[in-house]
């Protein structure tokens, strides 16, 4: 049994569509207090926070959405802030978990990083719509190959980051930055910046598969905003 704390974005279909049930098997034990897994570690961490298990589910289904998966079973939890204080395995053990799942098997929308900077550039859009200066600071730092940063240590600060709400204003600024990657793709006469934040992310989301735009559907940001967005 496995939930996972990396962006759905690294996992390949199998393990996409697994964690879809996972989180629904995790519902089912913990809301109808059954007995089967109850003990798991992993149902044990989500005990009191379905809200935030309810978030994770909807950013599953955005990332199956944006591969083209039809979705037909939603999860009665609203969204809510309140996530697990404990990892079955920290992120960073977590990227080691599927580099050896993955070894001569397909990969997921987002390639595993190879080191912390390209770590960094699949998250810095998502960190840019919740804090511009730590996406200074971090830039700054991953710009030196000598950084010294470690897959490890960046993971567990990232997937710290993409918990948190994005505030309205940062939000915008982080779409119109990737709106600039494909605002030339869109059809002749609507080029304009689409109107308002949920229709920027389908915007940039439909022209990021259409045209297979390496750099953004390399990026937590498709499914990550999209998440936050739909959740108003």
């Amino acid at each position: 049994m496995r939930v996972w704390d990396l962006n759905p974005g690294y996992l390949n279909r199998q393990s996409l569509l697994g964690e879809h049930r996972e989180i629904h098997a995790v519902f089912s034990i913990i809301e109808n207090d059954k007995r089967g897994y109850a003990r798991h570690p992993e149902t044990l961490r989500w005990v009191g926070r379905l809200p935030a298990l309810g978030h994770r589910h909807s950013l599953v289904v955005s990332e199956m959405q944006l591969r083209g998966y039809q979705h037909y079973s939603p999860v009665s939890q609203a969204h809510g802030p309140a996530w697990p204080e404990v990892y079955v395995d920290p992120p960073g053990a977590q990227f080691r978990l599927l580099q050896a799942k993955y070894v001569d098997r397909e990969l997921g929308r987002i390639p595993l990083p190879l080191n912390a900077q390209q770590l960094w550039a699949q998250h810095k859009y998502s960190v840019l719509a919740r804090d511009p200066e730590a996406y200074r600071r971090l830039g700054r730092m991953l710009a030196r190959a000598d950084s010294g940063v470690s897959i490890e240590g960046l993971a567990a600060e990232l997937v710290r980051y993409l918990r948190e709400r994005p505030p309205e204003g940062r939000l915008l600024n982080a779409l119109q930055h990737l709106w600039g990657y494909v605002s030339d793709l869109a059809d002749e006469g609507v080029r304009q910046v689409p109107d308002g934040p949920a229709a920027l992310i389908e915007a940039v989301r439909h022209l990021s598969v259409k045209y297979q735009v390496v750099y953004l559907l390399e990026s937590t940001a498709l499914s990550d905003l999209h998440t936050w967005i739909l959740a108003g």
